[in-house]
Formats: C-alpha cells, sequence, structure tokens
C-alpha cells in the first residue's frame, strides 16, 4: 500500500478514503443495531418501547452534539487519535453491553457512551477528510463515503437479525465488538491527519496551494465559536431546520421504527432487516450520483427535490405497509434513493456559504440540527406507538415535514425575500 500511495499516479489521499469509508461503514453498522434490538430487548427485559426508545434518543442527540466538537478536537489533536479514542470507547460500551440488566445501564452504554464516540467517527469526519484531503471530485468522494450508512446497514441488518433470531440479543454486541478490533489497527497504522503528513497537498489542489493552519486554540471554544458564527446567518437556520427534518425522517423514524413497524403487519425480523438493508441498496446508488450531481447543479434544487420526494413516499408508506410486498417494495426503491442523498448538497452548501476553513465545525451543528430531529422522531414515534398502538400517525406527520424542509431549502441564499416560483427559477437565480 505505501509503494502504491507514493506513485505519482496514486494519490495517498484515496487510502485516507478507503480508511475513513471502513470506519463510517463500521460505526453506521453499530448505529443501526437498535433497530434491530427495539422487540428483542422489550420482550427479554419486559421493556416498552417507550423505554428502548429513549436510549436511542440519548444517542442520537450526543451523537450530532458531539459532531462540532469532534470536528473542532480534530484539527487541534488530529483525525487519527480522535478516531482510535472513540474506538477504544464503543468497544467498551460494547463489551458491557452483554452483561446489562437495567434501562439506566442501556441509557449510559448505548445512550451515552456509543452516542459521542460514534459521534466523531461519522457524517462530521466524512466532511473533515473530503474537506482536508480533496479538492478535485471533492463531491463525488464526500457521496460515496455518505454512501457508507447504507453499506454499513446492507452489511450488518440482515447478519445481525439472523444472528439475534439465532443465538439472541447479545450476539449482536459481539458481532459488532470484533469489527471495532478488526479495524482499529488499520486506523492507527494508514491514517494521516493532512496531506502535509506524506509531503503531499490535497487531491487536486495547485502546486502553490496553502493548506490551512493547523488550530492551535481551545478545540471546544473553536466549535462554540463556529456555533455563534453560524447563529447570526439565516442560512444557517434554514439548513439546519431542513437538516432536523432530514434526520426526523431517516434514522429517527425510519431506521428506528420500520422493522417493528414491518413486524406488526407479519413480516419477520429477518426479513424486515433485510427491507431496511434493501433502502440501503438504493441508498448507495441515490447518495454517490447526488454526490456528482453536488459537482454539477444548483445544491438547493437537489434538496428541495429531494426532499419533495421523500416526502411523498412517506405519505405512501402507511397504504404500502397494509397492501402488501409489492407496494413496500416500490417505498424501498423511492425512499432509498434520497435516504441520505441530502448529505453532499447540504456539505457543499455550508462550505460554499461560511467558507472551506470553517465548513467541518459549522456544519458540525447543522449536523447536531440533523440528530436532534433524529432523537425526536424516535422516540416521539415511540411514545405514539405506546399511546396508539401503530405507526401510521407518525408516518404521515414525516411526510408532511419533508414537504415543508422543500420549501426551507429552496430559500437558502436568497436575500432579496422573493421565492421561486419553480425550481428552474431557483437553478437561474443561483447562476
Amino acid at each position: 500500500m505505501k509503494d502504491r500511495a507514493a506513485s505519482p499516479r496514486f494519490h495517498y489521499a484515496w487510502v485516507i478514503a478507503i480508511i475513513t469509508f471502513l470506519t463510517l461503514l463500521t460505526t453506521a453498522g453499530i448505529r443501526s443495531t437498535p433497530g434491530v434490538l427495539l422487540v428483542p430487548l422489550g420482550e427479554d427485559f419486559h421493556w416498552d418501547r417507550a423505554t428502548v426508545s429513549l436510549a436511542i434518543a440519548i444517542n442520537l442527540v450526543l451523537f450530532g452534539l458531539f459532531g462540532p466538537f469532534a470536528a473542532a478536537l480534530m484539527d487541534r489533536f488530529g483525525v487519527r487519535r480522535v478516531m482510535l479514542i472513540a474506538f477504544g470507547t464503543i468497544a467498551c460500551a460494547l463489551l458491557l453491553t452483554t452483561v446489562m440488566t437495567e434501562p439506566w445501564q442501556l441509557y449510559i452504554l448505548w445512550g451515552i457512551m456509543v452516542g459521542i464516540s460514534t459521534g466523531a467517527t461519522a457524517t462530521v469526519l466524512a466532511a473533515f477528510v473530503t474537506n482536508r484531503w480533496f479538492v478535485k471530485q471533492r463531491g463525488l468522494v464526500l457521496g460515496i463515503m455518505t454512501a457508507s450508512n447504507a453499506t454499513g446497514q446492507l452489511v450488518f441488518l440482515p447478519l445481525l437479525a439472523t444472528l439475534i433470531t439465532t443465538f439472541g440479543w447479545r450476539a449482536a454486541s459481539w458481532t459488532t465488538l470484533t469489527a471495532i478490533i478488526i479495524l482499529f489497527p488499520i486506523v492507527a497504522i494508514f491514517m494521516r491527519n493532512r496531506p502535509s503528513d506524506k509531503g503531499l497537498k490535497a487531491y487536486g489542489a495547485e502546486p502553490d496551494a496553502v493548506e490551512p493552519e493547523r488550530s492551535t486554540g481551545n478545540p471546544f471554544a473553536n466549535a462554540i465559536n463556529g456555533l455563534l458564527r453560524g447563529l447570526r446567518s439565516r442560512d444557517f437556520w434554514l439548513l439546519s431546520g431542513s437538516f432536523f427534518i432530514c434526520g426526523a425522517t431517516t434514522n429517527g423514524l425510519i431506521g428506528t421504527h420500520l422493522i417493528p413497524a414491518s413486524m406488526d403487519h407479519g413480516i419477520p425480523e429477518v426479513t424486515a432487516a433485510s427491507l431496511l438493508a434493501l433502502i440501503g441498496v438504493f441508498d448507495i446508488i441515490g447518495t454517490t450520483a447526488s454526490g456528482w450531481l453536488s459537482d454539477r447543479v444548483d445544491n438547493r434544487v437537489l434538496l428541495a427535490w429531494y426532499y419533495g420526494l421523500r416526502g411523498l413516499s412517506l405519505l405512501f408508506l402507511p397504504y404500502a405497509l397494509g397492501t402488501g410486498f409489492l407496494s413496500l417494495a416500490v417505498f424501498i426503491v423511492f425512499y432509498g434513493l434520497d435516504w441520505v442523498a441530502t448529505v453532499p448538497p447540504t456539505v457543499r452548501l455550508t462550505a460554499d456559504i461560511f467558507g472551506k476553513a470553517s465548513a467541518p465545525v459549522i456544519f458540525g451543528w447543522i449536523f447536531a440540527a440533523h440528530q436532534l430531529g433524529a432523537a425526536f422522531a424516535s422516540f416521539g414515534a415511540g411514545a405514539l406507538y405506546t399511546i396508539l398502538g401503530d405507526y401510521q400517525v407518525s408516518f404521515l406527520l414525516a411526510g408532511l415535514l419533508s414537504l415543508v424542509a422543500s420549501g426551507l431549502v429552496i430559500r437558502i441564499g436568497h436575500k432579496s425575500g422573493k421565492t421561486p416560483t419553480t425550481l428552474s427559477e431557483a437553478s437561474n437565480q443561483a447562476a
């Protein structure tokens, strides 16, 4: 690998991209595990879905809130060091999960420890690495990295569901722990913090390009300063508001509750997990294409389309669950294509508006809004299920929220107060 990296035909940025992809894939598999555990934990410990959903909600909140601080810590102390500490914390939490017996232990292990540590190895990591290592093809690389979330589901969910059905829910913890142990030495040996560590410029950078200076300030103060800068911007609120809805309508609702909702309609757990993983197949296609498009098309227009189509698919979901496999397959295809396709345009808009140097921390706060939305939907849907006995209202509300997000994103960057009447008009205004 080192010989290839030294060749002028193979830039070391691609090694970093592969390691980051594997990291994101593994942590995505870990973060998707609660959706498979929701019913088994309830059956084993006699916990209702609101109790388990609360742990997932804590996880999602801390996963998002730690993102901007993780970006600042990476800038100050290096990406590799932050990743390795996060892996160690995840490993401890997974090991202790196998002996837990009380809800408060679930809240500490999966809610706090896994939430914070995966927050350092998620979408913020992808944004940080692509901005640091890539100039050329940045959108495409970010799209591929973002698609790792779906790949993680594709790899882990059916496997974990099968293991849980055969050996019990603790098998999921042992499996994901093994994946972390395998990944740890790869990151320790091959990960680098910045191109200059290998005597290189970022991929596609001009020969005279100057690498951003390493931060020397307090990383927590830098993260707060990034938030304060964002709060003064109308576009930050629009991006954060739309991303709040994005989180609520993806890993908060569907990622957590699609499997139990499918089981309520007579679909076996392994089959339901496979359906959620199948969303990941189409998301790989959709998110990679979204990264490619984000380099070429007005990103606000892309986001408006993505949220609009997502809203229509979620409004269709209650009907799909009640009418059979074919209708559900239609939902899987259309919803899957834009599961996280919103990430590359959102990251690019953040960099364009706030500058490349500030983008990782500010996007970290925007992503925190995403996870607050996910936590809101995760716990809210669980609570509504406990009260109403089904998920229909939750799915319909999520669909309507997505349509609202479509209206929000088209306003990004417009200072005149005039709302575009068509997507083509919005594209012309942006040009």
